[in-house]
C-alpha cells in the first residue's frame, strides 16, 4: 500500500510520522504553516479554517472550507489542501508576493487588527469566492437582504468564523467587495478538473491505526472484525473528543468517502439521502425540495461545520440536542442500517432508545436516511438558542402539518432538548389532528405540548423555560400560517 501523503499548497508531503489522531491543524503548524491557528479546538471559532478540494455539486471540484482542528490528517490521505499562505502567489517562487483578491480586500478595508482570526476568515471567504454558482446581482439598496451582497457573497460562509477585535462590518465590507475569479486564476481553473479520488488508507503508528476502506462491504467486514473501532465521517464530533478530552482509540474507520453512503435519490414515494453526504452537499443538491430541511440547514451550527458534518454522524451520536433528529422525526424519516449480513430499515421514531443510545447493533452503520413522499405542506423548524447561528439549541421544534379545508388532517411534531432522546410529541399531535386549525384548537394543543418530554435545568436553559418555548413555538406557527393565509 502506498504511503499516506497529502498535498498542501501544491506540494506533496508524507503524513508520517504524525500519529493517526493528529489533526490537520497540528500537522500544518508543525511544518511552519502557522497561519492556521487554534482558537477553540472544537470547530466554533474558525481560526483554523483551510480549503480542501472536494467533489463538486455544479462542477467537477469545489473548494470547501473546513475546520482543520477537527479533521485527522490521515483522513486527507491523497487529498489537496490550501492554507492562507497558499492563496498568495509569487512568494514560493522567489518573486514578489501578490495578494489573493480576498486578502487584498481584507487589508484595504480594515478587516484585520490583531490578525489572529484573519487567516481563517480568509480561507472561508476564499471558498465562497470560488463557489461556482455565486453570481453578482442587483443590489436592492434597502437592506432587505443583509446576508447576501451584490456580488452574490453569502455571509453564512463566515458564520463559523469569530472575531473579537475588528467587529464584523469591515469584514462584511471586504466580503461584499470581492469580484469574480479571473481566467488565469489557478484555483478557479482547478475546479474544472476532477478532485482526487479517495484512496484506501491503512495508517498505523505505534498501537493506533486509521483505516479508510474502499467499499461499504470492506467497511462492514472491518467493523465485524474490530468491534471496538470508532467510525468517523466529518469528525465534527470525534474531533472535539480528541482535542478537549484527549480521547485516543486503537482503531478509527473513516466512511466519509464511501460511494455507497454518498448517493441522493428522489423516488416516486421517498427521498433517500446517503449517510455520508455533508449537510452542505445535501442542501445544494436538494435545492429547497424539502422545505423543512431547507429551514434547518442555515441554523445547523455553521457553514464550516456543515461542510463536514453528515446526517449519519448527527444521528449516530444519539445526542438529544442534535438539530436534525427533530426535523427528521417530523418528516417521519427512517434510517437504513447495514452490517455484514444485510440491511434493515428502522423508523426514526423507534431508533433512539436512551441517552446517546439506539437500536444500532455493533458492526452496523447508518447507510442512508429515507424521507417518505409526499411532504406535508405546512412545515416549520424553530431553534431556540442564545445565538442565531453557530450555537447549540436549548430547544428545537419541527412541525409538519396537513391542513385541508381548515382542519388539521395530520400532524407530526419532532422535539429536541426536552428529553434524554429526540422525541415525537405524540400527545400534542393527537390534540391537533381532526380538529379545526383555530386559535382555540392551538391554545388547547399548546397546553399539551408544554407538558411533553422531561426537560431539565442546565446551563443553557431551565426546564420551565424549555416547556414555555414548546408552547410558544406552536403559537408562532399558528400566527405565521394565519398571516400566510390572510395575505
Amino acid at each position: 500500500m502506498v504511503a499516506a501523503r497529502i498535498t498542501v499548497n501544491g506540494k506533496e508531503t508524507p503524513i508520517s510520522p504524525a500519529a493517526p489522531h493528529t489533526t490537520v491543524l497540528d500537522f500544518l503548524r508543525e511544518r511552519g504553516l502557522t497561519g492556521t491557528k487554534e482558537g477553540c479546538a472544537e470547530g466554533e471559532c474558525g481560526a483554523c479554517s483551510v480549503m480542501v478540494a472536494r467533489p463538486g455539486v455544479n462542477r467537477p471540484t469545489d473548494w470547501v472550507a473546513v475546520n482543520a482542528c477537527l479533521v485527522p490528517v490521515a483522513a486527507l490521505d491523497g487529498q489537496e489542501v490550501i492554507t492562507s499562505e497558499g492563496l498568495a502567489t509569487g512568494g514560493s517562487s522567489g518573486g514578489p508576493t501578490a495578494l489573493h483578491p480576498v486578502q487584498e480586500e481584507m487589508a484595504v478595508r480594515g478587516g484585520s487588527q490583531c490578525g489572529y482570526c484573519t487567516p481563517g476568515f480568509i480561507c472561508s471567504m476564499a471558498a465562497e469566492y470560488y463557489r461556482p454558482d455565486r453570481c453578482a446581482h442587483a443590489d436592492p439598496g434597502d437592506g432587505t437582504d443583509p446576508e447576501h451582497g451584490p456580488n452574490g457573497f453569502d455571509l453564512h460562509a463566515l458564520s463559523g468564523n469569530l472575531c473579537r477585535c475588528t467587529g464584523y462590518r469591515p469584514i462584511r465590507d471586504a466580503a461584499f467587495a470581492v469580484g469574480t475569479p479571473t481566467e488565469d486564476d489557478a484555483l478557479a481553473q482547478r475546479r474544472e478538473q476532477s478532485p482526487p479520488e479517495p484512496v484506501a488508507t491503512e495508517y498505523t503508528r505505534e498501537d493506533s491505526t486509521f483505516l479508510r476502506p474502499g467499499t461499504l462491504a470492506e467497511a462492514l467486514r472491518l467493523l465485524r472484525e474490530r468491534p471496538g473501532a470508532v467510525v468517523v465521517a466529518g469528525s465534527t464530533d470525534w474531533g472535539v473528543e480528541v482535542n478537549i478530552r484527549a480521547r485516543r482509540e486503537k482503531c478509527v474507520v473513516a466512511v466519509d468517502r464511501l460511494p455507497e453512503l454518498r448517493a441522493l435519490r428522489v423516488e416516486s414515494d421517498h427521498i433517500e439521502i446517503g449517510a455520508a453526504q455533508t449537510l452542505t452537499e445535501i442542501e445544494r443538491r436538494l435545492d429547497g425540495r424539502v422545505p423543512l430541511l431547507a429551514e434547518l440547514f442555515p441554523q445547523f451550527a455553521s457553514r464550516l461545520i456543515r461542510n463536514s458534518a453528515t446526517l449519519g454522524g448527527n444521528l449516530g451520536t444519539g445526542s438529544p440536542i442534535g438539530d436534525s433528529p427533530p426535523v427528521l422525526l417530523a418528516l417521519e424519516a427512517s434510517v437504513v442500517l447495514a452490517d455484514a449480513d444485510g440491511e434493515r430499515e428502522v423508523p426514526l421514531s423507534d431508533y433512539f432508545t436512551g441517552y446517546r443510545q439506539s437500536v444500532r447493533r455493533p458492526g452496523e452503520l447508518i447507510r442512508s436516511v429515507r424521507i417518505p413522499l409526499p411532504l406535508s405542506p405546512v412545515t416549520a423548524f424553530h431553534k431556540i438558542a442564545k445565538r442565531r447561528f453557530d450555537d447549540i439549541s436549548s430547544v428545537a421544534v419541527a412541525f409538519a402539518l396537513d391542513i385541508e379545508d381548515g382542519t388539521v388532517r395530520r400532524a407530526r411534531i419532532g422535539l429536541g432538548g426536552v428529553a434524554a432522546t429526540p422525541v415525537r410529541a405524540l400527545a400534542a399531535e393527537a390534540a391537533l389532528e381532526g380538529r379545526p386549525w383555530t386559535a382555540e384548537t392551538v391554545a388547547a394543543a399548546t397546553r399539551v405540548l408544554q407538558s411533553q418530554g422531561t426537560p431539565m435545568d442546565d446551563h443553557r436553559a431551565s426546564a420551565r423555560y424549555r416547556s414555555a418555548m414548546l408552547g410558544q413555538s406552536l403559537l408562532k406557527l399558528y400566527a405565521q400560517t394565519t398571516e400566510a393565509v390572510s395575505a
